[in-house]
């Protein structure tokens, strides 16, 4: 199925290396076969870091027009000189100005669905951006509350989610509690029948604890939040099963017996994914009415405009978008 309308790409912090994988990608549109898209920045932040053609538009449908010839890009206002690896606050203006307009784009439905490129916290931070990320900010522009989404990693063999993310470890057992995580478990299993085509997800659920709790030794969480939510989790006609010690959950015969990981905090989850598939992983926001994917990587302002900036992530953002679109426009 071809999507309806292109994709709409924020183009992250001008002087980090979205855009040159950006415009990596779409030098790579048509051997990889890649949907259509279309950029939402600064035009000069591509010209400082890639020699291809870029084509200033509009809107969707001429981003459209123009796909085959030049990167399309729509532009955004201000954002200063741009440097690559040297970011500044009007940069930082810039990228939350650009995700804005993409997150328009893709709630009103002229772009078919949203790749985010990789920002600066601390700059956001620094020019007043007040949510703890680009996925916070993006369930609020839909008007969806936080605790209803969920923040995928996923790659080629491994899928995971952390119920609670960019918090401190010493405060994860007080974030927890049995009604996160069930909340957490079903925003996955919908969104993996609804974005990943699958009828009846198969959910792993992991502990908090070394040895899940070691039937209480080494803790109860697992005994007083963890397993009573799994017995409500089988209630959503799903296989779901936990809690697992997380020592032995990601090698590669665990992996194959379920869809994906339900993990408790932030490391649990990333680590295992970062680990197996670190130029490929994709962040992708669970729970949303709209599709949106990130690559799961940093601006990596120390390698900016070296050409040194690998795709691959971007390059897998950009098809998963592209296929969880498909699914949702058939379904």
């Amino acid at each position: 199925m071809t999507l309806p309308r292109p994709l709409a790409v924020a183009m992250g912090d001008p002087a980090g290396i979205g855009p040159e994988t950006i415009a990596k990608a779409w030098q790579e549109r048509q051997k990889l076969g890649l949907a259509p898209f279309f950029a939402v920045g600064t035009p000069e932040a591509f010209e400082q870091v890639w020699p291809g053609p870029v084509q200033i538009v509009s809107d969707p449908d001429a981003a459209a027009a123009a796909w085959h010839e030049a990167l399309p890009v729509i532009r955004i206002d201000g954002g200063g000189e741009v440097r690559p690896g040297q970011p500044t606050l009007e940069g930082a203006r810039n990228s939350l100005d650009s995700l804005e307009l993409a997150v328009g784009l893709a709630r009103s439905g002229v772009a078919s669905a949203l790749v985010t490129g990789p920002v600066s916290k601390a700059q956001l931070y620094a020019v007043g951006f007040t949510h703890p990320g680009q996925t916070e900010f993006v369930a609020e522009r839909c008007g969806i509350a936080g605790e209803m989404v969920a923040m995928m990693l996923a790659g080629p063999t491994l899928r995971t989610v952390p119920v609670t993310t960019h918090i401190a470890l010493k405060d994860v057992p007080a974030a927890l509690s049995t009604e996160l995580i069930v909340v957490k478990g079903r925003t996955v299993i919908r969104a993996l029948r609804r974005l990943f085509g699958i009828e009846r997800p198969r959910l792993a659920v992991a502990g908090l604890n070394p040895h899940a709790g070691e039937d209480g030794a080494l803790g109860r969480e697992e005994i007083d939040m963890v397993a009573p939510a799994v017995e409500r989790l089988r209630e959503e006609d799903a296989e779901v099963t936990g809690p697992h010690p997380p020592d032995t959950m990601f090698h590669g015969r665990a992996r194959a017996r379920y869809d994906a990981a339900l993990c408790l905090y932030h490391d649990q989850a990333l680590v295992p994914l970062k680990t197996l598939h670190f130029d490929e992983g994709v962040n992708i926001t669970l729970g949303l009415p709209l599709v949106r994917t990130s690559p799961d990587h940093g601006t990596a302002f120390d390698i900016a405009g070296r050409d040194l900036a690998n795709p691959s992530a971007m390059i897998a953002a950009l098809r998963m978008a592209a296929d969880c679109a498909r699914r949702v426009a058939g379904g």
